[in-house]
C-alpha cells in the first residue's frame, strides 16, 4: 500500500501518541522508530539506507499506510515526492520543551550508542544533528529549521502542522474523518521512554547470554 500520511516532525513531538491516534482512526499501520527497534526486517532495511543504500520506498513501507518519527521523518522530502498523493503531517511543540525532552531521552541514548553504523547514529546523530548532541542552541536551531523547511516546501492544502495537545479535531478535519469518542492518546513520556529502553537493553543482554533460547 502506498503511504497516505507522511510524518515530517522530529522525535519527541508526540510521534508515539500520533502513531496510536492514526491507527485508532483506521489509517494505520503507522511506521515509527519502534518498528525499526523491534522488527528485524525493518532494522535491516533502515540500517542499509542509513549507510548509503538507495532506498526502495515501496518495499520499506509495503506494510504501512502512514509514517511518523525518525528515521522516516528525516526523508520527508524524498517521501513527499515518491508518494505524491500522501498528506504531510508536521508534529511540533515548543522548542524549549522539545529540547528538554530530547536531552532526557533520545540524546542520552545516542550518546551511549555503541553501534557506529546503526540507524540512530547515522540518521539522527550524524545526518540530522551533525554529530553534536550537547549544544542546546544547535539542537533548537536544527529543530526550528526543519519546521520552517517543511512549511516552505509543502503546499498548505497538503500540510497539517499539529502541536502537541491539539487533540482530535484538527487531525480529523485534515483527514476528513469523524472525531472518535475516546480521548486522544498520550503515551511515551520521558519516563516511559527510558523505561522501555532499559527493558530492551535487558532483553538484548539476556538473549546474548542465552543464545539457545532465542
Amino acid at each position: 500500500m502506498p503511504l497516505s500520511i507522511i510524518g515530517a516532525g522530529f522525535g519527541r513531538t508526540g510521534t508515539s501518541s500520533m502513531k496510536q491516534a492514526l491507527e485508532l482512526l483506521g489509517v494505520g499501520p503507522c511506521h515509527h522508530m519502534s518498528e525499526v527497534l523491534s522488527l528485524d526486517d525493518q532494522r535491516t532495511k533502515w540500517k542499509a539506507i542509513a549507510n548509503g543504500t538507495k532506498p526502495d520506498w515501496d518495499d520499506v513501507f509495503a506494510n504501512y499506510n502512514a509514517s511518523v518519527d525518525w528515521p522516516s521523518s528525516h526523508y520527508w522530502r524524498d517521501l513527499a515526492e515518491h508518494f505524491p498523493n500522501a498528506k504531510i503531517l508536521l508534529t511540533v511543540r515548543s522548542s524549549e520543551s522539545w529540547c528538554t525532552s530530547m536531552t532526557n531521552t533520545i540524546f542520552k541514548v545516542l550518546k551511549e550508542e555503541n553501534e557506529p553504523d546503526g540507524v540512530g547514529t547515522r540518521i539522527i546523530t550524524e545526518a540530522t544533528f551533525g554529530g553534536i548532541l550537547d549544544d542546546k542552541d544547535h539542537a533548537i536551531a536544527i529543530f526550528e529549521k526543519n519546521t520552517s523547511d517543511v512549511k516552505a516546501a509543502i503546499s498548505k492544502d497538503r500540510l497539517l502542522v499539529y502541536s502537541v495537545g491539539d487533540g482530535w479535531e484538527p487531525l480529523c478535519q485534515f483527514l476528513n474523518l469523524p472525531v472518535p469518542s475516546e480521548p486522544f492518546p498520550r503515551s511515551n513520556s520521558s519516563e516511559e521512554f527510558n523505561q522501555s529502553i532499559q527493558a530492551r537493553r535487558e532483553q538484548e543482554a539476556l538473549e546474548k547470554s542465552n543464545p539457545e533460547q532465542t
